[in-house]
């Protein structure tokens, strides 16, 4: 007997049937004589209403209500999930972030969870054998007492915190793929699923443009150890495939040099000219884009022949980079700069793969591929396990389908279809 987390999104759960095919998921495990909680999204779609209403309401609305509202639309799916199980024949109930419960901080809209007492739960596994069903991406401020949200994904978070909580064997995300693929198989038809992914590549696949999981469910599961699948809802109850597995890298027997290419089109870059050289500068211009929130990537730093002046390029996200212009425009006599370039047709595209650890040039093979395919790059960021470059947006699917096919990626044809 195992104790297992199941996580099912809001596609998974957008209408009664499909609930119906999760409640399949949720007995198969729990006739196998498995411990079960399940963690659900809101219905595909209602978050978003939830969202417009509050804004319709009132364009400056209180936060803390903003969380009352949205958080709703998870009740209304556990509460569905556990009548629907409950028909199955099924021992289940239905269980708020504020009655397990799942403290956080007082961040709300962006809430970070600080602690979980799984005890309540663990009891209900071991002296009813019942099914708890948990509303993810909320939780209750532990000094207020108000209900608060994750932000957007965080049933994933939720997930894998009462993974760890109550100490579960494993944590099954079900979502609409049936893995985690080396690409995006619309952009790479001959992407293939992955059998097992590190968890620090896995990080970098989610950070850098994978849509997935969120990035703070797979730091949360590499922190405490949460063996974490990813699985399709879609697959018939009755004979699931087995998904991607996210664990430790030792738990990999063959890595690959270059596991994955990810990219992201929600890309900025800003270049600054002939910035005064003084002690000093980097903080001038960056602190004030922390001070708005504002994400900085890929910077590089350029000194004139002179060393009076430098050229300081980085990247924000494409929906922060009016405001990082507005920002930087106001403080222009501060920071001494001749003038401020901007792009965003730009895209970010990454390597990922712990095998880069034990071998060189792999970065300098790639830029070789894309410099035959006529590809510029604008900027480059490595680390010990990836590298990332900023190219034209409509360099994209070419840049993508290149390096995918340089570091061997592609599906073998002895392998079966892929499907995304």
């Amino acid at each position: 007997m195992a104790r297992l987390v199941l996580k099912f999104g809001g596609t998974s759960v957008a209408n009664i049937e499909r609930i119906r095919n999760v409640a399949r998921h949720v007995k198969r495990e729990v006739d196998a004589g498995h411990q079960v909680a399940v963690v659900v999204s809101a219905m595909s779609g209602k978050t978003n209403e939830l969202v417009a209403w509050c804004r319709e309401a009132s364009p400056m609305h209180d936060a803390r209500e903003y969380d009352a509202v949205v958080a709703s639309g998870e009740q209304v799916t556990a509460g569905l999930l556990a009548i629907t199980l409950q028909a199955l024949g099924v021992d289940a109930r239905s269980w708020l972030g504020w009655q397990i419960p799942i403290q956080t901080d007082g961040a709300h809209g962006a809430a970070r969870i600080t602690g979980i007492d799984g005890a309540r739960l663990i009891e209900a596994f071991d002296k009813h054998n019942q099914v708890a069903v948990i509303a993810g991406f909320q939780g209750i401020d532990e000094t207020t007492g108000r209900i608060t949200t994750l932000g957007r994904g965080g049933s994933d978070t939720s997930a894998v915190a009462i993974a760890a909580a109550v100490h579960a064997d494993r944590c099954d995300i079900y979502t609409d793929v049936d893995g985690v693929y080396t690409t995006d198989p619309r952009v790479v038809p001959n992407a293939s699923r992955l059998d097992r992914v590190s968890f620090e590549e896995m990080l970098e696949m989610a950070s850098l443009g994978a849509k997935v999981l969120q990035v703070r469910s797979v730091e949360l599961a590499m922190i405490h150890k949460v063996r974490t699948f990813v699985r399709s809802s879609f697959d018939d109850p009755d004979a699931p495939r087995p998904g991607t597995l996210i664990c430790d890298e030792e738990d990999i027997l063959e890595q690959q040099v270059v596991t994955g290419i990810a990219f992201s089109r929600d890309e900025a870059q800003i270049t600054l000219r002939r910035v005064a050289d003084h002690p000093g500068i980097a903080a001038s211009i960056f602190g004030p884009l922390a001070d708005a929130n504002i994400n900085v990537d890929m910077i590089i730093q350029v000194e004139s022949d002179d060393t009076t002046t430098t050229d300081i390029t980085f990247t924000v996200p494409a929906s922060s980079y009016a405001l990082a212009r507005q920002i930087l425009e106001e403080r222009r006599d501060t920071i001494r700069y001749a003038t401020l370039q901007g792009a965003t047709d730009v895209v970010k595209i990454s390597a990922i793969g712990i095998g880069m650890r034990s071998h060189a040039g792999v970065a300098a093979k790639g830029f070789r591929a894309l410099a035959a395919k006529g590809i510029n790059i604008r900027a480059i960021t490595t680390s010990e396990i990836k590298f990332s470059i900023l190219i034209d947006s409509e360099y994209t699917e070419l840049a993508v389908r290149t390096l995918h096919s340089l570091y061997g990626l592609d599906k073998k044809p002895d392998e079966t279809p892929n499907e995304a």
